[in-house]
């Protein structure tokens, strides 16, 4: 079933679409677990069936993204996410018993059972469409609700790929795609959904925000920000170097936990830019190579072009360590250092989003604290150290969304743990257990017993009354 957005109906057959959906829900009630399985199974087959054909959308939407990122940061990864929520369906689905207070409601029970919001929106990025769309489904359905799915103007192949693909596997009454061809999004944000996904910009999240609150509809934002690592000077330099230069230029930096800015300690500045420079010139010694990913789109090039550019004219270091000039006609943008920037900067207040990597050196691990903690909590952050005590320390002191020690990125990888923002980065986790929370109601049940010694405290209330309150006064206090 795919949409028709050229008239101007477009908010009427969304509308349409989620009611079709809710409808539904109400009619066959709570999905079983064989249910469940089945979908997730049918997830899993779409990835399986049309594996290249995913991956050459993916790859025409950007214009060249390297087939072996895609592998493995979205069918591997989004695969392996789904093959988790089937093994673990059943315990995540089980009525949980809870403690009932004895002294007044004694052979009473208390059971928190995980039932389905209905019908869940999802708002996906172009950056990683497979993985995000997949992943987030993933606990969608585990958790027994209906789906509908927005994709971005920057996955149009994609969408058009999936707007064919998704009949034959589900009905639309369980899983629905829309691609945005003009004023899809805003109206999307606006329908009253059971629940909300969104990842994006913080910018475009407080508007998708703002449009769900008008129906009280709870968000999940998954946004982004300047998520900085730190490199103790006592960790094996050409070991950090390695894992910091390889998550930067993978997917050529448009990652929302990708390494945004680096404290390098000063003593070691020159060191750096060496084993940067050298481990670049062994592993992306051409940007023109098809394993190096293009920028989106043109306007997202020109934006780092201007960020560099703005950089120097203001007295920044910039360090290209490709020495190829950036190329607009392919959309490849060299790996680049940009050292003594300032808050004036563009590249020091907003989120890169591509292969350039801020530079900062410090002598004590407080001012790196000190630095982070006043500016927006980031989505990730990145300690470099084999001294516990200084890692706990970088952990306790700086808030952010999740952390991976001693590498970067790869604890969104980790399906068995929750990923999500703090403060300007998001709100809400999925991945695992908790995307099977955050996608349902965890609906508390209290069933009293046949006696219940409650009804001597009935009005008019007298002298049994009195004793039975003051024994249960004592009794808690």
């Amino acid at each position: 079933m795919k949409a028709n957005f050229d008239s101007i109906d477009l908010e009427s057959q969304l509308h349409d679409c989620l009611q079709q959906q809710k409808n539904c829900a109400t009619i066959e009630g709570i999905e079983s677990i064989a249910v469940r399985k089945a979908h997730l199974l049918s997830l899993k087959a779409i990835i399986n069936d049309h594996r290249e054909a995913l991956i050459e959308a993916v790859n025409q939407d950007y214009g060249n993204r390297s087939r072996h990122e895609t592998l493995l940061a979205e069918i591997i990864t989004a695969t392996d996410d789904i093959n988790s929520s089937i093994k673990h369906l059943k315990k995540w689905t089980k009525v949980q018993k809870r403690k009932v207070d004895l002294s007044m409601y004694f052979g009473a029970k208390n059971r928190l059972i995980p039932q389905p919001l209905g019908v869940v929106g999802l708002i996906v990025p172009w950056n990683f469409p497979i993985n995000l769309l997949f992943s987030q489904l993933s606990a969608v359905f585990a958790a027994g609700n209906k789906a509908m799915v927005k994709l971005s103007e920057n996955s149009r192949h994609l969408a058009a790929l999936l707007i064919q693909l998704i009949p034959q596997y589900f009905e639309p009454e369980k899983l629905q795609i829309f691609d945005e061809t003009g004023g899809v999004g805003v109206a999307f944000s606006k329908l009253p959904f059971d629940h909300l996904i969104f990842t994006g910009s913080g910018a475009t999240g407080k508007k998708v925000m703002a449009a769900a609150a008008e129906n009280l509809t709870a968000v999940t934002l998954e946004l982004g920000g300047k998520s900085p690592a730190v490199i103790d000077p006592n960790y094996p330099l050409t070991k950090a170097v390695e894992r910091l230069m390889f998550v930067k230029q993978f997917n050529a930096g448009q990652i929302c936990t990708t390494i945004d800015y680096l404290f390098v300690h000063k003593s070691q500045k020159d060191h750096f830019i060496q084993a940067a420079s050298e481990w670049v010139g062994k592993h992306v010694p051409d940007i023109h190579h098809k394993d190096y990913t293009s920028i989106i789109d043109d306007r997202a090039f020109q934006r780092l072009c201007h960020c560099v550019e703005e950089a120097e004219n203001k007295g920044a270091t910039v360090i290209n360590l490709n020495n190829q000039q950036a190329d607009s006609s392919a959309r490849k943008f060299p790996l680049t250092l940009i050292f003594d920037s300032t808050d004036e900067m563009e590249i020091d207040t907003r989120e890169t989003f591509g292969p350039i990597l801020m530079v900062k050196t410090y002598l004590q691990p407080e001012e790196v604290v000190t630095y982070i903690a006043q500016r927006d909590r980031p989505l990730a952050f990145y300690p470099f150290s084999q001294d516990k005590a200084l890692v706990n320390f970088y952990i306790n002191n700086v808030m952010s969304g999740g952390v991976s020690v001693n590498d970067a990125l790869f604890h969104v990888g980790q399906h068995d743990l929750p990923f999500g923002g703090v403060g300007a980065s998001g709100m809400g986790h999925y991945h695992g257990y908790e995307g099977f929370l955050n996608f349902s109601k965890m609906r508390p049940v209290f069933y009293q017993a046949s006696f219940s010694s409650l009804k001597f405290l009935a009005p008019p209330y007298g002298n049994l009354a009195d004793r039975v309150l003051k024994f249960l006064t004592h009794a808690k206090s």
